[in-house]
């Protein structure tokens, strides 16, 4: 009985308001409509205008209660009149009376059209193409950054727990203008959402049908009712400021002497004309040498988003086409130039900055080595992980497979078990910035033994150049011999370094092994019977040394070739201390988890940071902010000069 009313003058049911004068509407069903915002833009009215003329037939005298609105359609007609505002009320109105909400009839079947947008999901009940209730939700800032997929889905899902007095026990039909929703029920169940819309429409019997979102424009509109369009125009229109720069034009002295030249007809000039009390220059509009005018053209020009912030050329052709003065070319050149967002976002199209600058070649064999670690390997006999160790003298090799993770402690270890029981303690080791070269322990280790570690700059592993190049040859052998059972590879190393040593190699004209113990590699003897070698030992020595010297030269030659060739496709850059300048970090870093970026859509360039010094040849240390956690020292091709004034604004933060 607490459901029964009884003496009522009305009654709200299913929608409606039944009352003694008969079935009205129910206006809590179709608020979204009565409260629809008077649309700012074309796109916006073009969303209203397609709702309200996709039930145009219900609506007596459609056409000529909407002429006002349609006809701001037209181009550059978007003027909000008077006689707008009222066609937009009344349409409204005519929109959300009796005529268009009819009574449902539950015999017979129900049609939910649903639609989705960035900004919000509407639906329509219907029956008979009649409509009985609207729905309309926009979206939080969580489900904006689903898949159209699931924005659709969630609409469907939303209407019918929504309208469910009206659908349960009953066949109904929905209609969707997203065609994979049409097979939502044969699809695998992939992710826990997924298994909640189909909990949440178990006990229903519908059908779904695909219609294309142009037969759609219901539910369209009112999923679309919630996007706020911001107007991407010019700061100011030009034409609003062009008769200000006629005035300016008069009160400049050098340019009044123009405007008299072109009104005289004694002096007459083919350039410049005076028309409709405005100075043209070959057609275009003449600016005087007042620098605020000039600039916020050529801001207008290049900052808008109807510009893009074109290059230099592009941005001074657009100029070109209405405003002109002297110097017009040079002052877009150094606008464009000193445009701070260009330099963020924008590549450098030169050569890379940075000249080659190879580092020293060794005296002594094994006594200046280079190190770094290959990994992502699959499991092999518990390894995963090959530490290589190269000689930069000899480029003798040797490929140690251990197990990652590792610490700096067991890597120590490996490194006195298979590189210092045969050649001693170096006298450097050249490195990435790997953690473990950088650790506490590994750097106390080696400089208690008087061995100096060098590590290559920020984000530049080509400084390690040499075993960089090494590991794509080993990866190499690897993927020829151990491709068709990788995790073969461990029992491969062996053999890779075998090969790799007795193998000739192009900078040292000749083998890794030959340079080591000064012949070359053993081949497979061949006994002949009666026969023996015995060197003297003076001979071996006049042989080793002129084999050391040997190296060394064509060790030089290699390097002399390389840096010629690598300097032609560079070029020299420098800085000075208290230079401003950014930051490239792509494509090793571009972003973490702690402040995610889209890479297409991320910044090029970081900063800027001032130089604080210059670190060798081709490296400068930078003054980072203090909650960075990168290494300070970067390569010179990593670097651009800030060019134009300081803005005021914080530097763009690091990743």
């Amino acid at each position: 009985m607490s459901k029964c009313s009884f003496g009522q003058r009305s009654v709200d049911y299913l929608g409606h308001t039944i009352s003694a004068a008969g079935v009205g509407v129910d206006r809590k069903k179709i608020q979204c409509i009565e409260t629809w915002p008077k649309p700012t833009t074309i796109k916006g009215l073009r969303g209203f205008l397609g709702l309200a003329g996709y039930y145009r037939k219900f609506v007596k005298n459609f056409g000529l209660i909407s002429k006002p609105l349609t006809d701001m359609l037209r181009k550059d007609g978007f003027v909000w009149s008077t006689e707008a505002e009222k066609a937009f009320e009344t349409l409204k109105d005519a929109l959300t009376t009796t005529p268009i909400l009819a009574l449902p009839d539950f015999n017979k079947e129900f049609v939910i059209e649903c639609d989705a947008s960035n900004g919000g999901i509407g639906a329509i009940l219907s029956q008979d193409r009649h409509p009985i209730a609207y729905l309309s939700k926009s979206l939080s800032t969580k489900h904006r950054s689903l898949s159209v997929y699931d924005k659709e889905m969630m609409a469907v899902v939303y209407a019918v727990e929504h309208w469910r007095p009206y659908l349960l026990g009953r066949k109904f039909k929905i209609l969707t203008d997203h065609q994979t929703i049409r097979y939502f029920l044969e699809q695998r169940i992939t992710t826990t959402t997924q298994e909640k819309w189909l909990l949440k429409l178990l006990g229903y019997n519908y059908e779904i049908e695909y219609r294309a979102g142009k037969n759609n424009a219901g539910p369209d509109a009112l999923s679309r009712k919630h996007e706020l369009l911001a107007l991407m125009g010019l700061t100011s229109p030009i034409f609003d400021y062009i008769p200000q720069i006629a005035a300016a034009c008069l009160q400049d002295s050098a340019t009044h002497q123009l405007i008299l030249n072109a009104q005289s007809a004694s002096k007459p000039n083919s350039y410049f004309t005076w028309v409709n009390n405005q100075l043209y220059y070959k057609g275009s509009l003449y600016v005087p040498a007042t620098a605020t005018w000039r600039e916020q053209i050529l801001e207008e020009f290049h900052n808008t988003p109807t510009a893009g912030h074109s290059g230099y050329l592009r941005t001074y052709k657009r100029v070109l086409r209405t405003f002109r003065w002297p110097g017009l070319k040079s002052d877009v050149k150094k606008y464009v130039a000193t445009c701070d967002t260009c330099q963020r976002n924008k590549y450098e199209s030169i050569k890379p900055p940075g000249l080659l600058q190879p580092l020293a070649i060794p005296d002594s064999i094994w006594q200046d080595i280079a190190m770094d670690f290959i990994e992502g390997l699959p499991p092999s006999s518990g390894k995963n992980c090959i530490l290589v160790v190269v000689d930069r003298l000899s480029k003798y090799g040797h490929f140690v497979a251990i197990k990652h993770p590792y610490t700096a402690v067991q890597v120590a270890q490996i490194f006195i078990k298979e590189i210092f029981r045969l050649h001693g303690l170096p006298r450097t080791i050249v490195s990435d910035r790997d953690p473990t070269f950088l650790s506490q322990f590994w750097t106390a280790f080696f400089h208690a033994q008087g061995t100096k570690l060098c590590h290559s700059s920020a984000y530049h592993p080509q400084s390690d150049g040499q075993t960089e190049v090494l590991n794509r040859t080993l990866e190499h052998y690897l993927r020829c011999f151990a491709g068709d059972k990788p995790t073969s590879w461990s029992s491969w190393l062996p053999w890779a370094e075998w090969w790799y040593n007795t193998t000739f190699h192009s900078a040292i004209q000749m083998t890794p092994h030959e340079a080591v113990y000064g012949k070359p590699p053993p081949v497979v003897p061949f006994y002949v019977p009666g026969t023996t070698a015995v060197d003297a030992v003076d001979t071996t020595l006049r042989e080793r040394d002129t084999i050391l010297r040997q190296l060394r030269q064509n060790l030089q030659v290699a390097q002399d070739r390389m840096k010629y060739f690598a300097d032609k496709h560079r070029t020299e850059r420098e800085f000075q201390p208290g230079d401003w300048v950014y930051l490239r970090l792509q494509p090793y870093r571009q972003a973490t988890m702690r402040n995610p970026q889209h890479p297409k859509l991320a910044p090029r360039f970081y900063g800027p940071f001032q130089v604080l010094s210059r670190v060798g040849t081709v490296a400068y240390k930078l003054q980072l902010p203090g909650s960075s956690r990168i290494h300070n020292v970067f390569h010179v091709s990593l670097l651009k000069k800030k060019l134009g004034r300081m803005s005021t604004l914080l530097p763009l933060c690091l990743p």
